[in-house]
């Protein structure tokens, strides 16, 4: 066991975790890290001087950003400043079992979308809410890990739109870069790399019932496949960025084992950069001004800046900034130095939270008052079998095309999800209040399935056609920029979540969920009483009421050629009309991949790298 002190603390955060509401427990103890515990690995010698230049200013420390952090430090004539606006990680951030109630703290810029129209309806104001990383490492430090690079489908038709060098066969050598995997069958792969600095895992954590929907699918006729490999349509159970089974987030991989090591990397955490700074004579960026601990700083950049600061908060920096459309812009007080249409699209995987089934498989069901002292002795001593070691109940899924799809090319359109347990599990406490959901929702349909053996099915949607957007309403850096994701504005969205929760039952329904006594949970939704369960016209208005995000969101800092419109940066990742700034996180992609991004954010950064090398070496 690695120390007797740390094991002690997990107790009694898993103790607090079972025994208290999470806002009570876990955002205490997190709370308690980033007042208390700032790595001192993580800062530079000193504060920068006023006005003190770096060659590259990377402006976020999630996964895009960390890689570059890394991967530009590797030039010992370049000094490279990675700024965060939130903590550096702690002891509660290492257990991947506790990914909901991460959703609770300090640690997630707590956004919430605008009030839905046709979605969200389970949710108090109609708001979904919206989880966003503020911490080193970003989101892959409160995500739920899986490591899923989508099809390549998705990369070929993005280089069609005139993004070259974004093909499958062009992102494929950046995914594998990244990548330490230790999946089981998968070693010799040409899909996967073993020498890489980001663990990917198989997560090792399996009951009946992840089990029985992969069986279950195979008997529907999908394939058990490495849904990473050769083709996407089929099952598995899931891989993670796990390494022992521990979370292993962009700082572990990329940031913290050599910021000592590099005396030209500095990384400085609780600073919020507020403005980029342009020249407007020659719309060059120049720098950025940051506020840490309440005080004002401006450093300067000999290269670049860099927005790594994700979907939401590279869009709002932008604007903030002057790059942007002139309505928006005027609306805040802003003047205009650039005309783009920034945050005027984003799209996002939108999922309906079930069907739910009960089961007889006795202890399957991730309740978390389950998690034993010999667990996280285990967890410790690097089992990666354990409970604590599970994304929160996520195993299994199925890549599926439905008979909806609009694609007149080969790639799923659905994916199922299989968690054991749902908003239950906790009692409440976790990703219920993390999700927003109203307390009716919860007390009618899941409150009865405390202590009762269940899982549930996400149904996601890959290739939404509704489309959302951001804006900012004033000049204020601290004002949250407004999102709107404006779900389920397509009726064929819904159509295609129907087709998915169809299937979905479809496979609860064979052979292997019938050995676990899978039986299909038909408590009515709160909403949708005058509907007959089961019905088509039940499970849409379903589907309304019970929609969850899955944190994808892309497209508000658009990719594509010069002479495209509707876009932000080039395929260099180059804003348009401003010298030395470019965007690198997901923001750029112009459109959802079949699967999370997770990955993807790694493989930007990778790719990003290699392009910023080459320019300037």
């Amino acid at each position: 066991m690695k120390s007797f002190g740390r094991y002690l603390v997990l107790l009694v955060i898993v103790f607090c975790n079972i025994n208290l509401a999470a806002s009570e427990s876990v955002e205490e103890v997190l709370k308690m890290g980033q007042d208390a515990y700032n790595d001192e690995r993580t800062k530079p010698v000193k504060l920068p001087a006023q006005n003190s230049s770096y060659d590259f200013i990377i402006v976020g420390a999630g996964p895009a950003g960390c890689v570059l952090a890394n991967r530009l430090s590797e030039n010992p004539n370049w000094t490279v400043f990675l700024i965060e606006a939130g903590a550096t990680e702690n002891i509660v951030n290492d257990l991947p079992v506790l990914a909901p109630n991460l959703q609770l703290t300090q640690a997630n810029w707590n956004y919430m979308s605008t009030s839905q129209k046709n979605a969200c309806f389970g949710m108090k104001d109609n708001k979904c809410a919206l989880p966003r990383g503020k911490m080193l490492g970003g989101s892959s430090g409160i995500n739920f890990m899986l490591y899923t690079r989508g099809n390549r489908e998705d990369f070929d038709r993005i280089a069609d739109a005139g993004n070259v060098g974004w093909s499958y066969d062009d992102v494929l050598p950046y995914f594998l870069r990244s990548e330490k995997a230790n999946l089981i069958g998968l070693n010799d792969s040409p899909y996967h790399n073993t020498t890489g600095l980001l663990g990917v895992e198989d997560v090792q954590f399996r009951t009946a019932m992840g089990n029985a929907l992969v069986e279950g699918s195979e008997s529907l006729g999908y394939p058990k496949i490495d849904y990473n490999g050769a083709t996407q349509f089929g099952t598995s159970h899931i891989q993670a960025t796990l390494l022992n089974g521990h979370r292993h987030t962009a700082a572990k991989a990329f940031v913290l084992p050599i910021v000592n090591k590099r005396k030209n990397l500095h990384v400085l955490t609780f600073a919020t950069v507020t403005k980029i700074l342009i020249d407007v004579k020659t719309l060059s960026a120049y720098g950025v001004n940051f506020v840490h601990r309440g005080k004002s700083y401006t450093i300067k950049a000999r290269k670049e800046v860099i927005l790594s600061a994700g979907t939401f908060n590279s869009p709002q920096l932008l604007l903030l900034s002057g790059i942007g459309p002139k309505d928006v812009l005027d609306s805040a007080g802003i003047e205009q130095i650039v005309d783009l249409p920034v945050g005027s699209l984003m799209y996002e995987h939108l999922s309906h939270f079930g069907p739910i089934f009960t089961t007889n498989v006795k202890g399957g069901t991730l309740f978390t008052e389950r998690i034993t002292p010999r667990d996280i002795q285990k967890f410790e001593d690097g089992d990666p079998s354990t409970r604590i070691s599970s994304p929160a109940g996520v195993e299994a899924l199925t890549f599926y095309r439905s008979h909806k799809s609009r694609d007149d090319f080969d790639r799923p359109d659905v994916e199922i999800l299989l968690l054991s347990g749902s908003l239950a599990s906790d009692y409440g406490k976790g990703l219920k209040v993390a999700g927003n959901f109203k307390d009716e929702i919860y007390s009618t349909v899941f409150k009865p399935l405390e202590g009762v053996e269940h899982f549930s099915m996400f149904v996601i949607g890959l290739h939404p056609i509704s489309k959302g957007k951001l804006w900012i309403e004033n000049s204020d850096p601290f004002t949250p920029p407004i999102i709107d994701p404006n779900y389920l504005a397509s009726d064929n969205d819904i159509e295609v979540t129907l087709a998915g929760i169809k299937e979905a039952i479809r496979i609860g329904e064979t052979p292997a969920m019938k050995s676990i006594n899978a039986t299909l949970y038909r408590k009515q939704v709160p909403g949708c009483e005058d509907y007959t369960f089961g019905s088509d016209n039940y499970w849409r208005c379903s589907i309304k009421v019970l929609s969850y995000t899955l944190h994808h969101q892309v497209g508000t800092c658009k990719m594509g050629p010069l002479n495209d419109p509707t876009t932000v940066v080039d395929p260099q990742l180059r804003i348009k009309g401003v010298r030395s700034l470019r965007v690198v996180d997901s923001s750029i992609l112009p459109q959802l991949i079949s699967g999370h991004t997770n990955a993807v954010s790694f493989m930007i950064g990778e790719k990003a790298s290699d392009m910023i090398k080459m320019e300037w070496e």
